[in-house]
């Protein structure tokens, strides 16, 4: 394995208030390497008193303090502050992320690490936009609105994309004056608790952001339960959403849910299929499949089929398994072995139910032999019933299914409980808008693949979710809205 950057990784410990503190059971549990099966270093397990603890600082920061007082600009400032440490430490935190989740160092450092800072200077900038309205209501009254925060925010995330989605939560609930309780993954704390003493040296007064590690299944459930907390925004599976609105019903608490995916990938006979086999390839490997809005069911028109296939197939046999902490590796380790075995267990299914493997589909020894590497993986003669067509891998497996005309296609595309993203390859720009039109699903790629912007909506349709991630819309679920009467009679 390559050498990793010589960055200090200290034991983690929980951050409320503006103090580090250990869980108050003094729990810890490891955080492990997935490339090499070793532990980075221990990190405290809190539970339902630090939960509690990390609200009621929260609560406190929110009603009293700097932060209530402080002008939007200053906000705005303070949130620039961050994406420029962002920038600061990419690589610190890029090795952080790739260490802890299995990532290639490009991935971490030139995709993760700058979105992460371009969405904190994005939502800074809607900081001093948030304004409410005069309203025309009839009578003798001035009538307007004022949009104002909600409190304090649970920001949920998973593990595959650690630092980034936490961006997505933090940023706009910091620039509408919200305060903040975040819970990253239990097998990838790192970066988030490395975001905390960002936090620190930004200047963002103790208590505005908190930060505490643990189970989902005890700290997740206890923050979400709690009477104190406004808004709930999480990132992760569609069980796990279920669950939590749920839980969430007691106290009528905001909920955004960025769920789980099935996305359709369609290629149609006149695309160009150089690039929709690129599109294809990095719809289902990048980020070793471990994204919600993979490109995971391949529909590809019957008279290209054969063709298109071969070489998707080629491509997917060149993109092999490596140390993700080597520059040049352009497909990690899976984030656990538990996942692994998650993703092997689908494998087994797709052969078990009849698909046809082409490409993949075995572990592979890479470094020391102890690692989470898989080769992608692709199947072929899939149905649209079939396990691995219906189910959320959550990996690097890529189910084929052939279509013959435009209906089928989209028939096949929305028979799936699920709704987040989809992709159109096709020249016929008439033929793809109809198709987007068609889709059910939150985002549509045409002749594109795995956009992403800070100004661009983001969530899904059905099982996916609701609610939305980056742009205008954001803003919207970290906001309420007053209605003011002024008699001038």
């Amino acid at each position: 394995m390559a050498t990793a950057p010589q960055i200090q990784v200290k034991p983690g410990k929980l951050f409320i208030g503006g103090k580090w503190v250990d869980a108050a059971s003094g729990k810890t549990f490891p955080t492990i390497n997935p490339a090499t099966g070793e532990t980075i270093t221990a990190i405290a397990e809190g539970d339902e008193r630090d939960a509690a603890a990390a609200v009621e600082a929260a609560r406190k920061a929110f009603e009293s303090g700097p932060w209530p007082e402080m002008s939007a600009s200053d906000r705005a400032r303070l949130l620039w502050k961050l994406g420029d440490l962002a920038d600061k430490y990419n690589e610190e935190l890029g090795t952080l992320e790739t260490l802890d989740n299995g990532k290639p160092i490009f991935e971490s450092r030139q995709i993760d690490m700058p979105m992460v800072a371009e969405v904190f200077r994005y939502f800074a900038g809607w900081a001093t936009k948030i304004h409410g309205e005069t309203v025309p209501v009839r009578g003798p009254f001035l009538h307007y609105t004022l949009r104002e925060p909600l409190g304090v925010v649970a920001a949920i995330v998973p593990w595959n994309f650690p630092l980034l989605l936490a961006s997505w939560k933090v940023a706009p609930a910091l620039a509408a004056g919200n305060t903040v309780v975040l819970k990253p993954a239990s097998w990838t704390p790192l970066t988030a608790i490395r975001f905390g003493e960002l936090c620190q040296e930004a200047g963002v007064p103790d208590g505005v952001v908190n930060i505490i590690t643990g189970p989902g299944a005890t700290l997740g459930k206890a923050l979400v339960r709690h009477p104190g907390v406004a808004k709930v925004a999480i990132t992760g599976e569609t069980r796990t959403g279920q669950e939590i609105v749920r839980d969430s019903a007691d106290t009528l608490k905001r909920v955004t849910l960025e769920l789980g995916g099935k996305s359709p990938n369609i290629v149609f006979a006149d695309a160009d299929l150089d690039a929709a086999v690129r599109g294809a390839t990095i719809g289902i490997f990048y980020g070793k499949g471990e994204v919600c809005a993979a490109g995971s069911r391949l529909f590809v028109d019957k008279k290209i089929h054969d063709d298109f296939l071969q070489k998707l197939v080629d491509r997917a046999k060149k993109l092999q398994p490596a140390d993700p902490l080597d520059p040049k590796t352009r497909f990690g380790a899976l984030v656990s072995e538990r996942q692994m075995q998650t993703v092997l267990g689908y494998i087994a299914k797709g052969k078990a139910e009849g698909a046809k493997l082409v490409a993949g589909g075995e572990r592979v020894s890479v470094g020391n032999g102890k690692g989470c590497f898989l080769q992608p993986t692709v199947f072929d003669g899939v149905r649209n019933d079939m396990t691995i067509a219906r189910e959320e891998i959550f990996g690097p497996v890529l189910a084929s299914i052939e279509f013959g005309d435009i209906d089928e296609a989209v028939r096949l595309a929305n028979e799936t409980p699920y709704g987040l993203a989809s992709a159109v390859w096709t020249r016929d720009i008439a033929k793809a808008h109809r198709v987007a039109h068609k889709l059910q699903a939150g985002t549509v790629w045409i002749n594109t693949y795995n956009n992403y912007d800070p100004a661009a909506a983001f969530g899904g349709y059905k099982m996916s979710g609701y609610g939305r991630e980056l742009s205008l819309h954001a803003i919207e679920h970290y906001t309420q809205v007053k209605s003011v009467w002024v008699n001038l009679a």
